[in-house]
């Protein structure tokens, strides 16, 4: 195993000062001769800090437009960033996105750095900021937290050596390694089709890649035609956690993918609808393993969000993952399919590109104008869930039927055991297609003729049930407790 550099990603609100903070570092650690060739860089670009005694010294940013391009990356499941800096204005504080940001790293669940910035302005307030974190769950090291603080000006300089000093040494603490002989892992970040071609960049977390080594758009095998490094110089090959470019995909693959090393089989995307009055309670209950509905939740001005809110609060398995005022945004979908929930909205619209995304990722969207509507609807979702929960609490065991036989005048299921066990005498429930068909009792149970009492999960067994139903191939037997 070989240590390798950290990659770094920098989420916080709108001007904050996220590109200076990157053009400041990427130019001081940068020769002024390879500067010419950083206009062409990739979304990513790896330093050199020269600060000595850690494992590595090099950095890899990744420069995406914020905590929306990050959310699409973590919503494919692509864990790319090792670490993420919060980034504050020192004037500014806490604002809108700041706090989506604050949920997006959370989420993603890697070690992050609070970074105050502009602290040469007479109107910085760094401890305004730092108290003013808490109410989120963030303490840093000064407040009784583990969290890192670091307080620079991106403009002057200031403090950007220890920046980069507290990124080395969380990497260390992470022991951030890699395995030269590992199949390589390479995530996609950026797609654009150039003259030369579909150029794709992307960072290597494992392994290491070559020019000519194979790779599948789809069924077909293609080839690492060239690769570039983040100065656009020719290479021959990447070892993690390098950021390049690289040609050889015909058409533009999906953004936060990994290159495919096997066949991929073609998928049709199949689209789901939201009921008009009641949100589609099959897409809520397939992502839910812990039968809770995740909610974003969006409203017209604070007095409504608090409103909202408190009265969320007194409604079971309903859980408020992000808050804020205004329009529903792109944004908002990347994070509901994160946490695999639905975005709700009161008094405000939904921007023609979240309506695009949310139907692309298969996202709920629900508006409302009356809050009572809002509240009774996801009551009602609240009470689906709870009977759900306590209805799998009580199944002993699932069954699939296989095959259907007519012995000796009476009809045989043939079944295989999916889940639990299933005992002769049980009373049991017949589903098709998650629907209820009827409520019957097992009354015979045999394996290759033999009479049993009792089968478990992955064996199969002939099955007979009294009073009959119209129970047919695919459709499924719970036994009930």
């Amino acid at each position: 195993m070989h240590p390798r550099p950290p990659v770094v990603t920098i989420l916080g609100h709108v001007d904050h000062g996220k590109t200076t903070l990157l053009d400041y570092i990427r130019k001081s650690h940068i020769t002024e001769k390879e500067i010419g060739g950083i206009t062409q860089r990739i979304g990513a670009y790896e330093i050199d800090t020269k600060i000595k005694g850690y494992p590595n010294s090099k950095i890899t940013f990744i420069d995406t437009p914020g905590h929306e391009a990050f959310a699409k990356l973590r919503s494919r499941g692509a864990n790319i960033a090792d670490i993420a800096l919060l980034l504050i204005d020192g004037k500014d504080g806490v604002m809108a996105q700041t706090i989506e940001s604050i949920y997006h790293i959370k989420n993603a669940k890697i070690p992050y750095i609070v970074v105050i910035n502009k602290i040469d302005l007479l109107e910085a307030q760094p401890e305004k900021i730092k108290n003013e974190l808490i109410k989120y769950d963030v303490l840093v090291e000064e407040k009784g937290g583990k969290i890192p603080c670091v307080l620079l000006s991106a403009k002057t300089g200031q403090g950007i050596t220890d920046l980069l000093e507290t990124i080395l040494l969380l990497a260390s603490e992470k022991n951030l390694t890699f395995d030269e002989k590992a199949k390589p892992e390479v995530y996609l970040i950026e797609t654009k089709k150039e003259k030369r071609g579909v150029v794709v960049s992307a960072i290597i977390k494992n392994g290491h890649l070559k020019v000519g080594d194979i790779f599948f758009e789809g069924e077909k095998p293609k080839k690492i035609k060239a690769m570039f490094n983040d100065l656009g110089k020719f290479i021959k090959e990447v070892y993690p956690s390098t950021p390049f470019t690289f040609l050889g995909y015909e058409s533009l693959p999906e953004v936060g993918t990994l290159l495919p090393l096997t066949p991929q089989a073609s998928q049709k995307k199949e689209e789901e609808k939201a009921s008009k009055k009641t949100i589609d309670k099959i897409l809520l209950f397939k992502p839910q393993e812990e039968k809770k509905l995740f909610l974003v939740l969006k409203a017209d001005s604070f007095g409504s969000l608090e409103a909202i809110e408190n009265a969320l609060a007194k409604i079971e398995n309903c859980e408020v993952v992000l808050k804020g005022v205004g329009d529903i945004t792109r944004s908002d979908i990347f994070l509901a399919k994160i946490v695999k929930g639905i975005v709700i909205g009161f008094a405000v619209n939904v921007t023609e590109d979240a309506k695009t995304l949310a139907k692309q990722e298969k996202v709920i969207i629900k508006t409302y104008q009356i809050i009572y509507e809002l509240l009774e609807e996801l009551k009602e979702v609240s009470e689906i869930l709870k009977e759900k929960e306590q209805k799998e609490k009580s199944v002993k065991g699932e069954a699939k039927i296989l095959a259907t036989f007519i012995i000796e005048g009476e009809k045989v299921y043939g079944v295989s055991v999916i889940k639990g066990k299933i005992n002769l005498g049980d009373p049991v429930e017949v589903y098709r297609n998650e629907k209820l068909l009827g409520k019957t009792k097992l009354v015979s149970l045999k394996i290759r003729a033999k009479r049993v009492l009792e089968v478990k999960k992955g064996e199969e067994a002939g099955m007979i049930f009294s009073p009959p139903l119209d129970i047919t191939i695919g459709d499924v037997v719970k036994s009930i407790l």
